[in-house]
């Protein structure tokens, strides 16, 4: 049977190409929101970093309705290092709106999440987004989108799929130039026209495939997926089962049933196939998991999601200041919270180590374990975590493999040369070079997944912040050899008090400072960056000696340089191998692993 007042689909896209905004319209043009009802914008980014970063890093579900057809929306992350997000929700759908900017056009994550939506056969509806701006180049992102298509090696029912040109942010589609509508229309149109309307059998025994993981205080864990045979009702016993589990097998009874309408989750009594869904109590239901009906318990297969590149140990706080600002400081609360997060997060792994007080947390990328430390940060979690290292692998030979990433550089003709440079030093390898116009240059890099760890800061600085910088993983390859992450040394603490003026002001003469007066310093915690390359210790609590008898006007007012603030990334990007940042609600402090001086010295005598 098909369903065929319902279309499910998943908008796919690299990051800020415009996904979310193309959501906000499409919720206002169907009428969700009331005529007189201020809505905020991107709407559907409702957690507070989403917010603040301008970045979507959960997939979230939303309905609109277009005539008498029901449109299932699932918007998805663009960023490289939260692909496990969209990798899952595509099996919801029955096709996906590809999203690609008119002047970036096709983009690393744009490949990315193409080659999925082609691996699964899904229908591709492409929408050229942002064609107001002034230089957009439409035709020419046309070309573009075809090639990777061939590239990808698409099917001729996929080639031959339709083209939309959006300005999401003015709010009109058109199918052809120029525009010759005022409004969503056209793509509502081409939705209902082009992506097929999902199939199944309402009387064959159940099955539903969950997706994704939604948490909420009053109810637990909540389940969304798609019903793809059978009808589910409130109170139905159901079998809980998993493809990759087979001794996974539990009977488990549906409380409640929702289905999406608008940013709303609508109480439903029964829900039958091709709905997208959301279950509630059921206390051990995971992503991959399959509900089915008690006499045939058959799971859906679920695809493996990448696995994690990069890899940091969370310990515990151990610092002279440790427990004065945090209000979960223990390795218990520590271990709860990392274990809770794979719950929702199935790109995450975390490992138990030989230390009760350490674990091992791996993921997909810097920013991916960032949002993972901001978020616990804010729930008042105080801990300490390392530099961000690489995962290796063996190949049959026994010969070290590690993860390479391709790296699209978007900048300025005048800057190549020190990027080029620069990426060399990391172990880079150039791939290709492309001049656009208005003296824009895009070069292609093959780079060791490490090369890439603490340089996007770095490469601001060299680029004066017009640079873009776009990585995917890209396969494991052969170890290329060391890389030195850090030219300059840090400036060390020499003693526990707090920082003064005076200690400052002759601290400065060395580098960079990270802090100013009035603030809590312990021994071996690191107050800035040296100008050279080798660690030195400061005493920044020095005070002025007031035995000392001098002229009037001699001592004229201390001036200090404005401290250098480092964010949660920059404070990531910052620490060497032997470097931990201790992260408190209300502080990040680097610190070095070792704080006795002695001690430090030994260990780095050994290493050498």
């Amino acid at each position: 049977m098909k369903r065929e007042d319902i279309r499910n689909i998943a908008i796919i896209a690299h990051v800020d190409h415009g996904k979310t905004t193309l959501v906000d319209e499409l919720l206002k043009q169907s009428g969700v929101f009331r005529a007189n009802q201020e809505v905020a914008e991107r709407v559907m980014d409702s957690n507070d970093l989403e917010r603040e970063r301008g970045i979507t890093i959960l997939s979230k579900n939303t309905a609109v309705y277009y005539k008498n057809t029901k449109i299932n929306i699932i918007d998805t992350p663009g960023h490289a290092d939260f692909g496990g997000e969209v990798e899952r929700v595509l099996k919801m759908v029955n096709g996906v709106i590809l999203v690609v900017d008119a002047f970036e056009g096709s983009m690393p994550q744009t490949r990315f999440v193409l080659k999925k939506a082609l691996e699964l056969e899904l229908p591709v509806i492409v929408c050229i987004n942002k064609i107001d701006r002034p230089e957009a180049r439409p035709n020419e992102v046309i070309d573009e989108v075809l090639e990777l298509f061939l590239d990808l090696d698409a099917s001729d029912e996929q080639l031959d799929c339709p083209f939309v040109f959006a300005s999401a942010k003015y709010g009109y589609a058109t199918l052809e130039l120029p525009r010759n509508s005022s409004s969503m229309e056209p793509l509502f149109e081409t939705i209902v026209n082009y992506i097929p309307a999902p199939e199944g059998d309402p009387n064959a025994p159940t099955q539903v495939l969950i997706s994704t993981i939604d948490y909420n205080d009053y109810v637990g864990r909540i389940g969304v997926g798609k019903v793809d045979n059978g009808t589910l009702h409130v109170n139905d016993e159901v079998m809980l089962v998993n493809a990759h589990d087979e001794d996974k097998q539990k009977k488990v009874r549906i409380s409640k049933l929702y289905e999406f309408d608008g940013l709303n989750k609508v109480d439903v009594d029964s829900a039958t196939v091709g709905s997208i869904v959301a279950i509630s109590g059921i206390a051990d239901i995971h992503i991959g998991d399959t509900l089915c009906s008690p006499d045939h318990p058959e799971p859906i297969p679920f695809q493996k999601i990448s696995e994690p590149t990069i890899a940091m140990q969370f310990m515990v706080n151990d610092s002279p200041l440790a427990g004065l600002e945090g209000k979960y400081v223990t390795s218990r609360h520590l271990r709860d919270r990392l274990f809770r997060e794979l719950n929702t997060d199935v790109s995450l792994r975390v490992e138990e180590t030989d230390s009760p007080d350490s674990f091992k947390v791996s993921g997909r990328g810097e920013l991916h374990l960032s949002v993972l430390i901001e978020n616990m940060r804010r729930e008042g979690y105080e801990f300490a975590v390392s530099k961000a290292e690489v995962l290796y692998k063996t190949d049959e030979n026994g010969k070290r493999l590690e993860p390479m990433e391709l790296a699209y550089v978007d900048i300025p003709e005048e800057f190549s040369g020190t990027i080029i440079e620069k990426l060399s030093q990391r172990k880079g390898e150039l791939q290709g070079m492309t001049v656009a116009g208005s003296g824009s240059t895009r070069l292609e890099f093959s780079i060791p997944s490490r090369g890439l760890i603490g340089y996007r800061e770095e490469f601001l600085t060299d680029t004066k912040g017009t640079g873009v910088l776009n990585t995917i993983f890209d396969g494991y390859a052969p170890f290329k050899g060391e890389i030195q992450y850090r030219t300059q040394g840090s400036l060390i603490a020499y003693e526990s008090g707090e920082s003064i003026t005076y200690g400052l002001f002759n601290a400065q003469e060395r580098g960079t400072l990270f802090i100013g007066p009035g603030e809590k310093v312990y021994a071996g915690m690191i107050v800035g960056q040296n100008g050279k390359p080798e660690d030195i210790e400061v005493n920044v609590c020095k005070r002025k000696q007031l035995t000392n008898t001098r002229a009037s006007g001699s001592d004229e007012a201390l001036r200090l340089t404005p401290p250098k603030i480092l964010s949660l990334e920059q404070s990531l990007e910052f620490i060497d191998t032997d470097e931990l940042l201790e992260i408190t609600p209300k502080h990040l402090r680097l610190r070095k692993k070792q704080l006795d001086p002695t001690l430090r010295k030994r260990e780095a005598m050994k290493k050498k």
